[in-house]
């Protein structure tokens, strides 16, 4: 009998090197990840300053140094070690973590994708130890010279793994990415002192011993002092402290969002809706405010063993939590100038109102187009926000009727309510040759708001200053389309200064914002200088613009494309410049605004969605009094 054919082994056991590998993409993901875990290292090592070097974005070369506690030679080999750590010892440590690092991943992985040299040195030593490694394999070990603390050197990230190395960024992007780590480590510990050199600029030098109000000022000169509200809660084991913006203050996203759970910066879902729940009311839909958050908790109510990147936390309590940092803001908020609505920048009204000569108006068109500053700037009252929506326009109508005339009748109220829910938009264009009507007649306008038109199949009611943000976008969007921006130079040249992320999607996007209207320059690392801007911005300020425009870049992965990018904020620019609500219309302007609006691509919305015209068949008015439809 022939013998038994062995049995096919299809599961093995990885060698160590490809493990290493696998447990560094886990924890390696770009340079700024290996900056991250280096300097935590240095702070779990009570270091009080920490020097941190890039060579090309951190592809060539990544230092930190730090005067902390240093290691022996014994403690230095087995740092190097997967799951060799000093910070916990047994499963419970865990369920306690109270320094930034505990894994005993981190130098075993940076090692293992990179050429690596450690130096460290105890205070109390005569003499340090080297270790050199490649490829996560021992080439020396050695007694050295050096200062007491600790030193590493990464060099060729990721030389041996092509395939990662290949899906890395521009160098530029790349250390932006450090810069951000950088930012929000130094933020988190203002007592230690932090330097950052790259490709041999120095470019923070920040002192030891400093207060969260002096690196704020460091860090980001954009913001005031002004601008921010005091965070100060606590609540048995949990407090809260730090800083949250004016609701005036926002983006259009939440890059500037800085939580940090017990100095570790870290997120959890709970704490964005925590701060939504914050500034409830006081900020406009899709956008976001800007706070820098400190919550220090009982590190066994936190876990922080989520992400292997230990970038997200999960609470025990996370309704408390929740609740705690949406109060904490609004005890902060509640400044009388910080409770205000936001104050959208203003923009500009271009001087010829809707195409026609401002001399040729009269009344609130007339003064949206001729009303201007010495400066060539208009002053432009704010409207509401655009974010109350149809349901708040309606109530002002009737709270506006109840005030000035008496009050209607309930039926009279509802054909409005009901059909402005049912349908929103007029008869079909092409049966007027791209018109929403084919014939039209002004009645008249109602509460200073709404005008009143009759067309060929029945009743028109029109929002003009709805069609005036129409009309008004429509014009700058073609402006844009054209290459034919108009600009309006500032009277004196504005340095705005950004976030590295928003700095460098500005930066590659240059040739295009020239193209649509601005005129700008690098003025430094992250300044930039704007001495002018498109005619539909005038009065908006450079600042604020151009980090929102750098948000919107980055949504868009950093294209600007042909100025759709740009639309949010024309369509914005366009609201501001646009006849103010309740504003009293001549029959002349009436006219030219509804002529104006005629000729537009879409005009039954405004361009943030709102309805421009709602219409009333004579069929839907006949059926709502009982009538008989009149015949066609």
């Amino acid at each position: 009998m022939a013998p038994a054919e062995k049995e096919k082994v299809h599961i093995r056991v990885l060698p160590d090197h490809v493990i290493n590998k696998i447990a560094a993409g886990e924890v390696v993901e770009r340079p700024a990840s290996v900056v991250k875990e280096l300097v935590e290292n240095a702070l779990d090592a009570n270091a009080a300053n920490i020097d941190i070097e890039i060579v090309s974005g951190g592809r060539t070369l990544i230092s930190v140094s730090d005067n902390g506690a240093g290691m022996e030679r014994n403690d230095a080999l087995l740092s190097v070690e997967r799951h060799a750590t000093s910070k916990i010892s047994d499963v419970d440590d865990i369920e306690r973590i109270n320094t930034l690092g505990f894994r005993g991943e981190a130098l075993a992985a940076i090692s293992s994708v990179s050429r690596f040299t450690l130096r460290s040195r105890p205070a109390d030593a005569l003499a340090g130890t080297e270790l050199v490694m490649a490829e996560g394999k021992m080439q020396d070990v050695r007694e050295t010279g050096c200062p007491p603390g600790t030193s590493i050197e990464v060099r060729h990230l990721f030389f041996n793994v092509p395939a990662r190395r290949k899906f890395l960024r521009s160098e530029q992007t790349e250390e932006a990415h450090i810069r951000q780590t950088f930012m929000m480590y130094a933020l988190a510990n203002p007592a230690v002192g932090l330097k950052l050199k790259s490709d041999g600029k120095l470019i923070y030098n920040l002192p030891a011993n400093a207060t969260i109000e002096n690196r704020l000022g460091d860090l980001f000169v954009s913001i005031t002092k002004n601008d921010l509200r005091p965070v100060a809660w606590s609540s048995g084991n949990l407090r809260i402290s730090g800083y949250a913006a004016l609701p005036s203050l926002t983006r259009a996203d939440r890059s500037e969002q800085y939580l940090f759970i017990n100095r570790r910066p870290a997120s959890a879902a709970l704490l964005i809706g925590a701060i939504r729940d914050g500034y409830q009311a006081l900020i406009p839909k899709n956008r976001h405010p800007i706070v820098f958050l400190f919550l220090d908790i009982d590190p066994a109510a936190v876990d922080v063993n989520v992400h292997p990147a230990k970038k997200e936390v999960r609470f025990r309590n996370p309704g408390e939590v929740r609740r705690a940092v949406s109060e904490a803001i609004r005890e902060a908020l509640k400044n009388p100038d910080a409770g205000a609505a936001p104050r959208p920048p203003q923009a500009a009204f271009p001087p010829e109102t809707l195409g026609e000569t401002p001399s040729t108006l009269s009344g609130p068109l007339a003064e949206a187009g001729a009303k201007q500053t010495e400066t060539g700037r208009m002053d432009i009252a704010p409207t509401r926000s655009e974010a109350s929506g149809r349901g708040e326009l309606q109530s002002e109508y009737y709270r506006i009727r109840k005030h000035k005339f008496a009050p209607p009748p309930k039926a009279a109220v509802l054909p409005l309510m009901d059909y402005a829910g049912e349908k929103g938009h007029a008869p079909a264009a092409e049966e007027a040759g791209g018109k929403p009507w084919a014939w039209r007649r002004i009645v008249g306008q109602i509460a200073n708001l709404y005008v009143i038109m009759e067309t060929e199949d029945g009743l028109v009611l029109m929002d003009p200053h709805a069609a005036h943000e129409r009309v008004l976008f429509e014009k700058f969007m073609a402006e844009v389309a054209k290459g034919a921006v108009k600009s309006q130079a500032l009277l004196m040249a504005e340095s705005v200064v950004l976030s590295p992320a928003d700095a460098l999607c500005l930066r590659r996007s240059m040739g295009t914002l020239k193209k649509i209207g601005f005129s700008i320059a690098e003025f430094g690392r992250d300044t930039f200088l704007v001495d002018a801007v498109p005619a539909c911005f005038g009065d908006v300020a450079a600042q604020p613009l151009l980090a929102e425009i750098a948000a919107d870049l980055s949504e868009s992965s950093g294209r600007a494309g042909d100025g759709h990018v740009f639309e949010e904020q024309i369509a914005r620019a366009a609201c501001h410049a646009s006849v103010k609500a309740h504003s009293r219309l001549s029959e002349s302007e009436m006219e030219h605004l509804i002529s104006e609006l005629e000729k537009a691509e879409m005009p039954y919305t405004c361009p943030h969605g709102r309805p421009v015209i709602i219409h009333f068949s004579f069929h839907e008015l006949a059926r709502k009094f009982g009538r008989n439809a009149p015949r066609g």
